[in-house]
């Protein structure tokens, strides 16, 4: 992709000052001009430091050449804060390292993600307290820039309490280690001239605008308008972190940070205060405040409607008729102690008061995560919410005093009636801290312009009680062009001390403070909306209609589209790193922003709203990034949007390869069946090569499967044979229950034993058994490397083939998870009609069948015991499929069986992508969590439903990896051959 001449000078000049990578293509540029914010600003350039050296560099390059610097950690601040037309910094990418930890502090770089770190430091006992919402994505360094707090604010504060040092670098390029700076009759001395000079300037502001800070503060516990000066300067000291906290990059770059850590809380307890109506929450917070919590949330009618909807243990939890509610946690040294302190607070809102209906609460640690996911996991669900008005963060970091909360409250449902606008409204209830989302459609430019309208009626009311607009979310585009109006005489601080840390206004210029007024709603970013809203046959802005700017390659409509790419806000949930989410297992291994299940609907945006050429689609940039999907469908299922990336990404790589044809190694990973019915006819050869060094070195060179990978043996004869020789491809004239088993590859050519026990289980349940024999492969492989017409044909045989048996009473049964959700979920987006949703709707993955009948009493039970311990797996695309976990369930009916369930995320196969040579490496660290596991001694044998995940599971140990439905028929006495599978070592190159 050629660059203009700028940007090719800027890239070419950078690659040869620093170690890390620049970037300036178009691709690039588009997933760094998104955040978590409605803005879009297309930067000039992507940098991606290796070192502290890399960035003083590259400011070093910027300040000379006049280019603004943008600092970026993860990606999901409200305010655009990371936004803008210069270079992007982004110490996410490689300066994520925790580098010490001490008994009380710990020195990080900016990148590490908070929520790592704080694993990191359980093991010690300890925490780093402030928790902003995204904790499982934001890194250290964004949340020193906006001096982020979360939920947790009334114990811990905000990150600028837990500063102790910081090394950065400064808008000439200059490092500095900036600490609690000693003063000696008001003046540094430092012997380092550039940090002397920067000491004396600062405090010698401070001090002579004293009285002026001390008179111009909010009345708000929390203030992040501007920056916070008021305990910069000490008797003797001047601390220079605290007044860097929540300057957003504009006074220096963070490359290193020392931090204060805490003990973890003994014990916790945790209660969910239901309340009638939201003024009886609010006036309950006065009451509850001198309990002393440690956190103290509120949550309005309708996100906690959202949370009914959502989640099943919610709609138990929360009765219909609530219509606010307050989340309130303690802790203490002792169980009794947290227990005490919490019914005290319980008793004197329910009972003594009689403000709350009810109550729930919490004293386990399951039960406690339970109650904070109604608080953390909900918020980013309303962008799930159908139709033209989406929630818009943009008036949403408020703050007043507690005490006037009941009537502030008041005020703002006044507002929004005026302006004939509805709301979703959150509160840090505890530092009265209000997140009010309006819902708006920002297609509409009446809507614009009544958000501006809604902002300055709003924020004269949070005026007029003495709060501030901005109270850990950052200034940023949003909030900036209002920083005057609240800190009037103090604006002119600030400038000052801009100008001191940055005479040359590079760093994050427009933020905090602004030479040039701007308002708050330039820059938003192209909503993308279909054909059908637009007002002439070209569209807006004289773009072509969707349907004409692209060749849809899937079965939706352009209007689908336009819902997908617009549902997803960026917050960068799919980012996270936590244990207890999936998604992505390519991001966990590669951490940058193009492995990001958002970077590819950013992507997609910026092609349908005309940001970027069409050609893109079918460029090697584009489709590097698209690669980078996986079709694991963890992001679509665990996205609080729920925004159907993989379908994006299908659509896309079909793009590229419409275009420009599939690689030789992609077309042999999608007719994998044409190959193993040849090795099937030469099946001792076949499987001798499989064996061989040799020919594993020449399969890798010519077909591209990595030489170290084991594979499975083929089988002499297919399964579609043996069944044509018992009969099984002929229908059944049995009454009943019937099933037609598809098969897919794995089944069929390389575990036929796996069929057979399948359709044993099957028959001793009393289920006839029909094997189709015109059905072809699912086409799995294939959707995954984009050969969607080779997808497409074996989707139109199967859909054929499949539908006529449904229609005769069966229903469609495999033993393969990714076959099930290829026929539930891939064959309507790849034929329209009504056949392949008919056997869509009556799909079952086999072991999802059989713990049906199970729970409807219709499963025999008697099961002869089986004395091992086996470490369960549950397939990514098995949980896609929102099933539960019905081969983990079935393995537990079996007596003498101890199953351990793994939960360490992707096996790291993803289909046939851990089978290619160029994957090999990833595929491995992706699962090497899960293999690691299975190492246990205690774990006799693995098990899982999954055949890739089975590969997997046999390549980093020697024991077998056995699915479900085997050792159901093993004890079930179907299939004594079975036993001897608990005990087969694996081979070197070959799976058991």
């Amino acid at each position: 992709m050629k660059l203009d001449q700028q940007r090719e000078r800027i890239q070419d000049d950078l690659r040869g000052l620093i170690a890390g990578e620049v970037r300036c293509d178009d691709v690039f540029l588009q997933l760094y001009a998104g955040d978590a914010s409605i803005y879009e600003i297309k930067p000039l350039g992507v940098v991606c430091p290796r070192s502290a050296a890399d960035v003083a560099a590259c400011v070093q390059y910027a300040a000379e050449k006049q280019i603004p610097v943008h600092a970026r950690g993860a990606g999901t601040g409200l305010a655009g804060e990371s936004l803008g037309p210069g270079l992007v910094v982004d110490f996410s990418r490689h300066l994520h390292r925790v580098k010490y930890v001490g008994a009380e502090t710990v020195r990080v770089q900016p990148g590490v993600v908070r929520e790592r770190l704080n694993a990191q430091l359980r093991r010690l006992g300890r925490v780093f307290g402030p928790d902003p919402a995204n904790r499982c994505a934001t890194t250290i360094g964004g949340t020193i820039a906006i001096d982020g707090a979360g939920s947790h604010w009334l114990k811990y504060g905000s990150a600028r309490r837990h500063l102790v040092s910081l090394r950065v670098v400064l808008g000439d390029g200059t490092p500095l280690t900036l600490g609690r700076e000693p003063l000696q009759d008001g003046a540094s001395t430092d012997a380092n001239p550039r940090k002397r000079e920067l000491i004396d300037r600062i405090a010698r502001l401070l001090a002579d605008n004293a009285e002026l800070i001390r008179t111009h503060q909010p009345a708000s516990p929390v203030n992040r308008c501007g920056y916070h000066l008021a305990d910069v300067l000490g008797d003797g000291f001047l601390d220079l972190p605290k007044l860097l906290a929540g300057s957003e990059g504009t006074l220096a770059l963070i490359t290193e940070a020392v931090l204060a850590t805490q003990p973890l809380p003994r014990h916790r307890a945790v209660a969910l205060l239901l309340f009638a109506s939201l003024d009886g929450a609010s006036r309950a917070v006065s009451e509850v405040l001198p309990h002393q919590p440690v956190a103290c949330d509120l949550m309005d009618r309708r996100h906690l409607s959202l949370a009914r909807e959502t989640e099943v243990r919610f709609d138990l939890l929360i009765p219909p008729e609530t219509e606010a509610a307050l989340l309130v946690e303690v802790d203490a040294d002792a169980p009794w102690e947290a227990r005490q302190r919490l019914h005290r607070l319980v008793d004197q809102v329910c009972r003594k008061q009689q403000l709350a209906f009810g109550s729930r609460q919490a004293l386990d640690a399951a039960e406690i995560d339970l109650f904070w996911q109604l608080a953390h996991k909900v918020t980013p669900s309303l962008y799930r919410l159908k139709g033209d008005t989406r929630p818009v963060p943009v008036v949403e970091d408020v703050a007043v005093p507690p005490a006037v909360l009941p009537e502030f409250l008041v005020r703002v449902q006044n507002v929004l009636k005026w302006h004939q606008v509805t709301a979703s409204m959150f509160c840090h209830a505890g530092q009265g801290q209000l997140q009010i989302q309006p819902f708006l459609n920002l297609a509409l430019p009446e809507h614009v312009q009544k958000l501006e309208r809604l902002a300055e009626d709003l924020y004269a009311e949070v005026f007029d009680v003495g709060g501030t607009i901005s109270a850990e979310h950052a200034c940023g585009l949003s909030r900036t062009p209002f920083v005057q109006r609240q800190c009037g005489p103090l604006y002119e601080l600030f400038r000052e001390i801009k100008r001191v840390f940055d005479p040359k206004n590079i760093l994050n210029p427009g933020r905090v403070v602004a030479d040039e007024p701007r308002s708050m709603t330039a820059g938003l970013r192209p909503v993308v909306s279909p054909p059908a809203e637009s007002s002439s046959p070209q569209g807006p802005d004289d773009r072509p209609p969707l349907r004409n700017l692209i060749e849809l390659q899937l079965n939706w409509d352009p209007a689908q589209v336009a819902d997908v790419v617009r549902t997803c806000n960026g917050c960068g949930e799919c980012r996270s790193q936590a244990p207890d989410v999936r998604m992505c297992p390519i991001f966990r291994i590669l951490p940058s922003e193009e492995a990001s299940p958002r970077a590819k609907a950013n992507l997609i945006r910026g092609v349908l709203t005309g940001q970027m050429d069409l050609g893109t689609l079918s460029s090697d940039e584009f489709k590097a990034v698209a690669d980078l999907c996986v079709n694991c469908h963890a992001c679509a299922l665990e996205c609080p949007a729920r925004v159907d990336v993989p379908k994006l990404m299908l659509e896309s790589k079909g793009a590229y390869v419409a275009a420009k044809g599939l690689r030789f190694s992609d077309w042999a990973m999608a007719r994998l069946d044409l190959l193993a019915r040849l090795g099937s006819r030469f099946s001792l050869l076949t499987n001798w090569a499989l064996g061989s060094r040799r020919m594993r070195w020449l399969l890798e060179k010519t077909l591209g499967i990595a030489q170290g990978r084991k594979l499975p043996r083929i089988a002499r004869r297919s399964f579609l044979r043996r069944a044509a020789r018992r009969g099984l491809t002929r229908p059944s004239r049995r009454t009943g229950h019937k099933v037609a088993l598809f098969l897919d590859v794995y089944a069929n050519y390389f575990d036929p034993q796996l069929a057979h026990a399948l359709v044993a289980v099957l028959e001793h349940n009393n289920v006839a058994v029909y094997v189709p024999p015109e059905q072809q492969q699912a086409g799995v492989a294939a959707l995954s490397c984009g050969a969607l017409d080779i997808a497409r044909r074996a989707a139109e045989r199967n859909v054929a083939v499949l539908a006529e048996a449904v229609r005769q009473g069966y229903h469609v049964v495999t033993t393969e998870p990714a076959a099930a959700l290829c026929l539930v979920r891939e064959y309507p987006n790849l034929v329209d009609d009504d056949d392949a949703r008919l056997v869509a709707g009556n799909t079952s993955e086999a072991c999802t069948y059989l713990w049906r009948m199970h729970a409807l009493g219709k499963l025999q039970l008697d099961l002869h015991p089986i004395h091992a311990t086996l470490g369960y797996h549950a397939p990514c695309r098995l949980r896609a499929l929102e099933v539960g976990s019905p081969g983990e369930s079935l393995l537990r009916l079996i007596p003498g069986l101890i199953v351990t369930r793994i939960e360490e995320g992707c096996s790291g196969m993803a289909g046939t992508f851990g089978l290619l040579r160029r994957n090999y490496r990833a595929s491995l660290r992706m699962g090497w969590g899960l293999i690691g596991r299975l190492r246990d001694p205690s774990i006799q044998a693995g098990a899982t439903e999954c055949s890739t995940c089975k590969i997997q599971m046999e390549q980093g140990t020697d024991k077998p990896t056995i699915h479900p439905l085997k050792l159901l028929a093993l004890a079930y006495g179907l299939m004594p051959q079975f036993a001897n599978l608990l005990t087969r070592p694996g081979e070197e190159l070959v799976v058991t």
